[in-house]
């Protein structure tokens, strides 16, 4: 048994860049395990930067020099930052206090719409639905308080949102103009010959630098799409509910699945078994249907290519690890993995000599 697997082991870890390229992946895991809180903001303004990439190429090719791109890219990306925090943000915040307050209200409207039920149905009760109804009411009461406990829990981390906030610019800025050096230092940490690093980081390059700005770009239109639609129907709450429909694209399948039941949810509340929550249904519908079959083809048609069912182990592993950190990434991580296995050296097994076993035989 032990030399099954010293055979093994020697077959995989033959060359020495696999073991630097092993010794590499358990110290990132190590550190996103010991350290995540701490990195959220320097891989944050990574992953900022690598978004950016696309508008520095674009710029370099016309013939823009390598100061003005930078500044024009930086100045871009801070008119975005900071719009987001200043007009964003508190609309969505002031519209999530405002749920908050009202869902008390909310659930009694819910009940007196659920009570209609037994009279379109013979499956259901009234008892049935007053004892949901009062089910639902002490789960939200336990829910009411455990956000109140986070919320006074959570005030000493508001001095490090603050100052994430102002870090991440600062970062994105020296990300942006000392990309070079700082890659070449950490270069020269690794092996002067390294072709298995070289094709992981090729593939990286290409599929992660697609994905993260595909994904950035499909946020965008969904999300602004969703907003303008909520907004033409009068939906209650549209911006809050459109930037989630906007975040759930970051999780294929499973994101578009979950935010769907607090869309339809707040419509019903709102209109009832009424035309204005079937045209709620249908157009939901439609911009869910245009981002599958539409614009997700169109902005990874050469992008991540993976099973759903590693899409599916992908967020649930690195969710579970990192939170929902590790749910954004996942994807990135996944196809990190992918790379890795891809290009993995595999020695080749010597074929048998066909001209042996004929005369043998």
């Amino acid at each position: 048994m032990l030399g099954i697997v010293r055979s093994w082991f020697d077959r995989l870890f033959a060359e020495e860049e696999t073991v630097v390229l092993l010794l590499l992946i358990v110290a990132c895991l190590l550190l996103m395990l010991t350290l995540g809180n701490v990195l959220v903001p320097i891989v944050a303004s990574i992953v900022l930067a690598f978004m950016m990439q696309g508008i520095i190429a674009r710029l370099s090719s016309m013939g823009v020099s390598h100061w003005l791109t930078i500044t024009i890219t930086y100045l871009v990306f801070v008119g975005v930052f900071f719009g987001v925090l200043v007009v964003l943000l508190p609309l969505v915040w002031q519209q999530l206090t405002n749920l908050f307050q009202e869902l008390p209200t909310m659930l009694r409207k819910l009940q007196q719409l659920l009570l209609l039920l037994p009279q379109r149905s013979e499956m259901f009760t009234d008892q049935q639905i007053r004892d949901w109804m009062a089910l639902a009411s002490k789960e939200l009461g336990s829910v009411g308080q455990y956000l109140l406990s986070f919320s006074i829990a959570q005030l000493p981390n508001v001095v490090g949102l603050m100052i994430n906030i102002i870090l991440i610019p600062i970062l994105v800025f020296f990300f942006l103009k000392d990309k070079a050096t700082i890659l070449a230092w950490l270069s020269s940490f690794l092996p002067y010959r390294r072709p298995l690093l070289n094709a992981v980081w090729a593939e990286m390059n290409v599929q992660v630098a697609n994905y993260v700005r595909g994904k950035a770009i499909e946020i965008v239109i969904v999300g602004s799409v969703s907003y303008i639609a909520f907004v033409v129907i009068g939906l209650n709450y549209s911006a809050l509910l459109a930037l989630a429909v906007g975040l759930s694209v970051v999780i294929p399948y499973i994101g578009a699945a979950v935010v769907t039941l607090p869309v339809l949810l707040v419509g019903f509340i709102q209109w009832g078994w009424g035309g204005e929550f079937l045209t709620l249904f249908i157009v939901y519908s439609v911009i869910q249907a245009l981002d599958g079959n539409v614009l997700v083809p169109l902005l990874f048609s050469e992008a991540v290519n993976m099973h759903p069912v590693a899409i599916i182990v992908s967020v649930l592993v690195f969710g579970g690890i990192w939170g929902m950190w590790g749910v954004f990434f996942a994807i990135p991580l996944a196809t990190l993995v992918k790379a890795i296995l891809y290009a993995w050296p595999r020695p080749k097994i010597p074929e048998p000599d066909v001209s042996e076993l004929s005369v043998s035989e």
